[in-house]
């Protein structure tokens, strides 16, 4: 099924992931993608990937620090220009912090923020021209099951996460009547580089994180179980979805 047939998509997060294992499957149904991430490390691994699955001749990979108004409007256009246009944004990129709240400096604080929420409001104002210029743009924004449920020492993470909630639904009524739809995914029991440290204090009370294990499968699922998601929502499978996040975490919160 090559939902992705002449499709354009730009991909942040790409080199590790849930945003890597998205750039896999959107390239396995057909799509032609830039996978933009700030370790070019992870893009040659990406690259590779691809590489082996016989797929690079449809990626091109690019360097950009999202938090950089700077990097973001300068990448970001020239991935529309490698790709001739836009049709899908996938803002991957994201990182995880953890500190007790009253131990946690402004600058912590604010990285947080500027990288999560800032990085992706700043990739997709520079995406909106193009995507509006397709007529049937796509935004998939990355929540969490932060947003929603309580997670202890990750203040500055969820408040992001809700932010970016509050975006994507905004988002999506400002230019519904332009074609555009925006929607969020909010992945939890994920198994990737960032949940497996999320660098809690050392004084944990464990007793606060509550429930953690999924109710279905073995334990936390691997990163293409969110890629098949965001491929369904950013497909015409995904058509009528707009303004709205979609929980993935195998029953962990319900």
């Amino acid at each position: 099924m090559n939902r992705f047939d002449d499709k354009r998509v730009l991909i942040s997060g790409a080199g590790s992931g849930i945003g890597q294992a998205t750039v896999a499957r959107i390239l396995a149904e057909g799509g032609t993608v830039v996978a933009a991430d700030i370790s070019e490390t992870g893009l040659e691994q990406t690259l590779n990937a691809a590489k082996d699955a016989g797929h690079a001749d449809r990626l091109t990979t690019v360097k950009v620090d999202i938090s950089s108004e700077e990097s973001v409007r300068e990448q970001v256009g020239a991935a529309i220009k490698a790709l001739g246009g836009l049709d899908v944004l996938i803002n991957a990129a994201g990182i995880l912090r953890s500190a007790h709240t009253h131990e946690m400096t402004l600058d912590f604080w604010n990285t947080v923020i500027g990288v999560n929420l800032t990085g992706t409001f700043l990739m997709t104002r520079e995406s909106l021209p193009a995507l509006l210029e397709s007529g049937a743009g796509v935004v998939v924004n990355f929540s969490s099951t932060s947003a929603t449920f309580a997670h202890p020492y990750m203040t500055a993470y969820a408040a992001s996460k809700g932010g970016i909630q509050s975006f994507t639904h905004a988002l999506a009524l400002e230019y519904s009547k332009q074609g555009l739809r925006a929607v969020a995914v909010a992945p939890g029991s994920i198994a990737s580089g960032m949940t497996s440290d999320p660098g809690f204090p050392a004084d944990i009370d464990f007793t606060l994180l509550g429930k953690l294990a999924p109710a279905i499968g073995e334990g936390f699922a691997p990163p293409s179980a969110v890629a098949g998601v965001i491929a369904m929502l950013a497909s015409e499978d995904g058509s009528f979805v707009t303004g709205t996040e979609i929980r993935i975490d195998g029953g962990t919160h319900m």
